[in-house]
């Protein structure tokens, strides 16, 4: 049968959020509904609101989660209810041309629920990323549930459903950080700081965070930094080529999504050196850069989806580091808040004052 639950839905392009009712179907084939018990406020929830992503509004926000199962549909064998889960955005199809190649983290079908949620009214919602889980339960294909170890708090576990599955992938994934090399990090709120985070359990020996906000910086050594530059007060690319005898990094991860920084992450880069963006930018960006530098550099320039991760063994990997101590994600929890408080959270983030604001049902 199916349920009405509460939920947070961004109505139209810029307007503020509201806390209403929704109707949850009973999972089809292939799908599941999970009882959410946390989930991470991300900018994405925020450029949903603001009709940056698209404007296929209401959006059902909310997406990095962690909760249990509650129902599956027919066909469904990966989970059962009761199982505690963390949900993923992408759920790899495993037919599609990038699947047949062995790249399953390309995915280019990803698996979603095939039934909308909807309003009491019998609009139809579109969920943030596939999940929506700013709600007490929320319906999604069966593939997107990853079970993990329910001994990790769902307040830090739902956090590798996103933000800090994409930054710790863009140093350990997609920039293939490894013992001794030397990594730069520029941007440090959540996604920056998973990055720190996962180029010091991959053994980087020199860990630079790059930041105009002090308070971002001193998370950043929390996380793993070796060395801070403020921006404001340092051109960054002269302190990370003095940082590394006058070279450059040899991973160098833009994690702000803009032409001036990205530029910075180019040429902070040592010869032959990788430059990784996970920083999402606005779609009007452009970039320009000099032809014999792109040549004369080398390297690789990169860009990292979802931390170019495969959900089903990154997750449990994860919580599992957590769990024994090395990979501090309760350090990304500045706050817990309730489903009434995403307009705040919102304010917070865009003042810098959060890594994360998680709310907890």
């Amino acid at each position: 049968m199916a349920q009405t639950v509460r939920a947070v839905v961004a109505p139209g392009r810029g307007e503020k959020v509201s806390l209403t009712d929704i109707v949850i179907p009973d999972p089809g084939p292939g799908e599941a509904v999970v009882a959410i018990a946390a989930c991470g406020v991300c900018h994405t929830d925020l450029h949903y609101r603001e009709g940056a992503i698209n404007d296929d509004f209401p959006f059902l926000l909310g997406h990095e989660a962690a909760g249990t199962v509650d129902a599956v549909g027919d066909g469904v064998t990966g989970v059962s209810p009761g199982d505690y889960v963390v949900i993923a955005w992408r759920a790899p199809c495993g037919t599609c041309r990038s699947c047949r190649r062995g790249r399953p983290w390309y995915c280019f079908a990803s698996e979603n629920a095939a039934q909308p949620m909807t309003l009491t009214d019998g609009t139809p919602l579109s969920p943030a990323l596939g999940i929506g889980a700013f709600c007490d339960k929320t319906l999604v294909a069966a593939s997107q549930c990853v079970p993990v170890d329910a001994a990790a708090r769902p307040e830090a576990a739902g956090l590798i459903g996103c933000g800090v599955m994409a930054g710790y992938g863009a140093a350990v994934n997609t920039g293939g950080v490894s013992r001794g090399d030397t990594v730069a990090v520029i941007g440090c709120g959540g996604v920056g700081n998973a990055a720190v985070a996962g180029a010091a359990l991959a053994g980087a020996r020199t860990i630079i965070a790059v930041d105009v906000d002090p308070r971002k910086l001193d998370w950043a050594r929390g996380f793993g930094a070796t060395h801070t530059v403020n921006a404001k007060d340092t051109d960054p690319v002269e302190a990370i080529k003095a940082l590394t005898g006058g070279f450059g990094a040899d991973v160098v991860i833009e994690a702000v999504g803009r032409p001036e920084t990205y530029r910075q992450a180019f040429f902070a880069r040592d010869l032959a050196g990788v430059l990784v963006q996970v920083g999402v930018p606005a779609p009007d960006m452009t970039i320009q850069l000099p032809m014999i530098e792109l040549f004369g550099r080398g390297g690789a320039l990169k860009s990292s989806w979802y931390g170019d991760c495969l959900p089903s063994r990154d997750f449990p990997i994860l919580i599992d580091l957590y769990l024994r101590g090395k990979l501090d994600l309760d350090g990304f929890v500045s706050e817990t808040i309730g489903l009434e408080d995403i307009e705040l959270a919102f304010e917070h983030m865009q003042r810098g004052e959060v890594l994360r604001s998680v709310v907890v049902l």
